[in-house]
């Protein structure tokens, strides 16, 4: 060990006194710096701009555009000219002859080598840290726990080019060809995962001996037995080739042997690192201060009441899909990642992959190929996507296995448990893969004996939830390719005629949607007999409808106001309301609760007021209200064409910026005061009935009844859950997490599954510009200013010397 200690040290010696070290620390710090306060720069400006700002160390710090992955990629080409003439310069000097007739092991001499690079490469991850340690001061409530994790990850990372480096080093006399070699070798094990993918086996093989994002889970926050095992592995691969390399100068033996040694080595080295990435012997280390990279509680109890039976996972994947790239076999493994997280908890997943073609809702398929038939365009597309046709099963067989016409024969995954199987979907949005909440809500429906089930009433022209029309539910109820759908968060959806069926007896929630006609007796008698049975009922109601809907609600204690809410703005129609979650809204979900204190609105394309007394059965609590200013209910509702008229004019008109613009150089346009004359005819007028609010808008009933608490909603409108009002993108509202909020608190929490986080804590940076600019001068002036003097002392000593 001694012998190690001394030759590592006169290794060190030998860096240190040689320019190169120096000059790759001075330059290493200064970009380091550069990085760090070039990112606090971006985020003190939008700190003072009033931005929100979140999970500020991730940002910083962490992947994909973080200092470390950044700096860590400019490591990559400094390593080979640090490593290049560790052996390569004994070789060409001839001292190697020496070190061989010396009593020194020629692992001591690997070992005591590899030792200095260790010690360097902690010099490196210590201008790292100190970068780190200004962010811990300097972001409030850093994450410290991502950031030592991010910095191992680092250190890993130079250790494996250490080896690498050494190792190429040993194979030449030139030290241009040892670094060129270096980056050679590097740039392969960075590449190589993306090779032959398409092949199972190897796959797997070079999926492991790829370099490429090791390290970036570490810098996530996320430590596996995994990726350290890996860098391990990479050391103890390159360090033996090492040994073997110069003991081979000093032997005689057949190329056989030789090669042998080294097949043994890689062979072994790759057995180990296959059966430490399986499912099952990984252990992980989840760092970040939320757990981000764990699943949620809820998540866990889910896959624990799985037990030990397996799951088998089937995706049906469609050559003609829009979605085909994301399940050919090049993306296996990018598939593994997603399911990771539940893998750590439950190893016994299976996977299996179909592919097949078959008809799609893509209709421009065959617009733009007139005549082509559904073969010729399959054969079309596997000629243009290079794949083999033969392994794809046609319609008539994929019909006698499962039918996927339901599905639009899209992409989808069966998941399968015991004799139950659910599916899981694929969605039009930018994440497109099922989210947690997704994939709980459709591991949890495998072993739920009920389901809870969401019953639609039609009949009297109410909101049908197979339309797609702007006015309709389809969005909200059973759209396949929405994921926030309910039957894609665990619900079951149904419509029910109140004339001709009788109202299901296990259902979840009754939805009355705005009736244009009123319920028949029948009708009304069913209703009647399933709240006194204390059925839950969600009942929503439009300006005009108080005819129809007030009989109904006066047992609950709630009535709709005459007239119709207003709001005055300058930018949409008065009867576009924009009202706030009241406090109670905040106990339905968590992430609503975040939505109350971040005064979200919700959007309502013409509503009523509610009414409502204490004194009956039920407990009655306001969930949205209209805001005290700007709003009121009209008593006398507006007339349609002139609010027509001012929204058209709204919607044609510069905007509100090129008005205020206008307003500024002292002329409005004529377009602005025709809406400016429409709006001052919007006034609020006691004399007419009018009444300011705040006035509730959506209201919350509750009662215990049958040993069980009955739940209701009743709201003055009926838009907040369509189909327009969910797609509506001039706003920010939050009618997505509502109508989330309201199911969930419908099927008392069992759907959809609450996977919330809570907000990361480091959301503010604890700095000015007086303290930005300090940092810029110390970390781009003062330490690499003293660092390059003390190299230059200390080599123009040597010199002297």
């Amino acid at each position: 060990m001694k012998t190690i200690y001394k030759i590592a040290r006169a290794e060190l010696s030998l860096l240190f006194y040689s320019p190169i070290a120096w000059f790759l620390l001075v330059v290493f710090f200064f970009q380091c710096g550069m990085a760090f306060t070039g990112k606090l720069e971006v985020f003190l400006m939008d700190q003072h701009l009033g931005s929100a700002l979140s999970s500020l160390t991730s940002r910083i710090y962490g992947m994909p555009v973080g200092i470390l992955p950044d700096m860590a990629g400019k490591l990559y080409l400094y390593l080979p000219l640090l490593t290049m003439g560790l052996m390569s310069r004994e070789i060409n000097g001839g001292t190697i002859k020496l070190l061989y007739s010396s009593p020194i092991r020629v692992r001591e001499i690997i070992f005591g080598k590899y030792l200095a690079m260790l010690l360097y490469n902690l010099v490196l991850t210590g201008i790292l840290l100190l970068a780190a340690g200004c962010g811990v001061v300097v972001i409030q409530h850093a994450e410290t726990g991502m950031l030592l994790s991010g910095l191992f990850g680092v250190y890993l990372l130079l250790c494996a080019y250490s080896a690498i480096g050494l190792f190429m080093s040993c194979l030449t006399s030139y030290q241009v060809v040892a670094a060129l070699s270096t980056l050679v070798l590097l740039g392969i094990l960075n590449y190589i995962g993306s090779l032959w993918q398409g092949i199972d086996f190897v796959r797997d093989l070079t999926y492991f001996l790829s370099i490429n994002g090791r390290a970036g889970h570490m810098m996530q926050g996320l430590i596996t037995t995994k990726d350290v095992l890996y860098f391990l592995v990479i050391v103890f691969i390159f360090l033996s080739f090492s040994i073997y390399r110069l003991q081979s100068d000093r032997e005689s033996k057949p190329w056989m042997v030789k090669a042998a040694r080294y097949a043994g080595i890689m062979a072994g080295a790759l057995a180990l690192g296959y059966i430490s990435s399986r499912p099952g012997l990984i252990g992980y280390w989840d760092t970040t201060a939320t757990k981000e990279k764990t699943l949620t509680n809820n998540s866990r109890k889910i896959v624990k009441e799985l037990g030990d039976e397996p799951v088998e996972v089937t995706s049906y994947i469609n050559l003609l899909d829009e979605r085909f790239y994301y399940g050919i076999p090049e993306e296996r493994n990018n598939d593994m990642a997603r399911w990771e997280p539940y893998l750590r908890f439950k190893s016994n997943f299976s996977f299996k992959y179909v592919y097949f073609y078959d008809s799609t809702a893509n209709k421009n398929m065959f617009k733009y190929n007139p005549g082509v038939t559904l073969d010729s365009m399959a054969k079309k597309y596997a000629w243009s996507m290079k794949r083999d046709l033969n392994k794809f099963r046609t319609p008539a067989e994929m019909h006698s296995l499962i039918d996927l016409r339901q599905e639009e024969n899209r992409y989808v995954m069966q998941l399968k448990y015991k004799d139950r199987t659910t599916f899981l979907r694929l969605y039009n949005d930018p994440y497109v893969f099922p989210s947690e909440t997704e994939t709980d809500a459709a591991l949890s429906r495998l072993m739920k004996a009920k389901l809870p089930k969401i019953a639609f009433v039609y009949g009297e022209l109410e909101r049908r939830i197979d339309n797609i029309g702007e006015r309709h539910y389809k969005g909200l109820t059973n759209t396949i390719s929405f994921r926030n759908s309910l039957i894609n968060q665990g619900f079951d959806v149904e419509s029910v005629s109140l004339k001709d069926q009788d109202i299901p007896a296990d259902l979840s929630a009754l939805v009355i949607a705005d009736p244009k006609i009123e319920l028949d007796t029948a009708a009304v008698a069913k209703l009647q007999r399933y709240i006194t049975a204390g059925g839950n009922l969600l009942i929503a109601g439009e300006p005009g409808r108080q005819a129809i809907l007030n009989p109904l609600l006066r047992p609950l204690g709630v009535q709709l106001m005459d007239g119709m809410l207003v709001q005055r703005s300058k930018d949409f129609a008065p009867d576009l309301i924009r009202p706030y979650l009241a406090p109670a809204a905040a106990g339905l979900t968590k992430v609503l609760a975040q939505r109350v204190k971040d005064s979200m609105v919700v959007s309502m394309n013409g509503a009523a007021a509610l009414t409502y007394n204490t004194d009956g059965p039920f407990t009655i609590q306001p969930f949205v209200m209209t805001p005290a200013v700007l709003s009121w209910n009209k008593k006398i509702r507006l007339d349609q064409e002139q609010m027509d008229e001012l929204a058209d004019a709204q919607a044609s008109g510069d905007g509100p910026v090129a008005a205020a613009a206008g307003r500024r150089n002292g002329a409005g346009s004529v377009k602005e005061q025709k809406i400016d004359s429409l709006q001052q005819g919007l006034v609020f007028s006691p004399e007419q009935g009018d009444q300011r609010g705040p006035l509730p808008v959506m209201l919350g009933l509750t009662r215990t009844i049958n040993g069980k608490q009955q739940r209701i909603v009743v709201a003055g409108d009926a838009d907040f859950l369509s189909n327009a009002e969910l797609s509506r993108q001039n706003i920010r509202t939050c009618n997505f997490d509502l109508s989330t909020a309201l199911f969930s608190w419908f099927s008392n929490g069992e759907f959809p599954i609450e996977t919330y986080r809570p907000p990361s804590p480091d959301n503010r940076l604890l700095l000015n510009d007086t303290g930005l600019s300090f940092l810029k001068i110390v970390m781009l002036g003062v330490l690499p200013g003293l660092l390059l003097i003390m190299g230059s002392i200390l080599l123009i000593r040597r010199k002297r010397k």
